[in-house]
């Protein structure tokens, strides 16, 4: 457990929406608090390095071992959208939207590996896995698991 770092209490509240965008990233809001929480201690029922995190870890060409070691250091928001651009595979800003735009509307569903699995997380929450993305599920989730532990 590091005190140096702070950030969200996952065990408290959920992680940023994947959607919403960190120097232009998806999924790096949701990472950010995560890691922050796991090096913190209290990440919760979440997960870090977890196949949505590697989405972007995997566009970027980047580690995330490596990402952990700056937000174990302390780094900011804006010093972790530095080191991203700096680190891996350099994106252009249109490369970033337009891989942004993409996962933002990725929907398992449509991939025949995925459809069981995601078609089970989707029972719970009575929603149709053939209109819901990954993102509006995993927003959902958060919002219910949330309120469960709050009731």
């Amino acid at each position: 457990m590091n005190t140096k770092v702070i950030g969200k209490d996952l065990i408290k509240e959920a992680p940023r929406s994947p959607r919403i965008r960190v120097g232009g990233y998806a999924i790096l809001g949701r990472t950010l608090d995560k890691c922050r929480a796991l090096v913190a201690g209290n990440i919760g029922e979440y997960h870090f390095d977890c196949p949505l995190d590697n989405m972007l870890f995997g566009f970027k060409g980047v580690k995330g071992d490596d990402f952990k070691a700056q937000i174990e250091n302390g780094a900011s928001d804006q010093e972790m959208v530095d080191w991203l651009n700096r680190s891996g595979q350099k994106k252009t800003p249109d490369e970033i939207k337009r891989w942004g735009d993409e996962v933002t509307a990725t929907n398992p569903y449509n991939d025949p590996e995925r459809r069981e699995w995601f078609v089970e997380q989707l029972k719970p929450l009575g929603l149709d896995p053939a209109k819901t993305t990954l993102f509006e599920w995993l927003e959902k989730d958060d919002k219910a698991c949330h309120a469960q532990e709050a009731a």
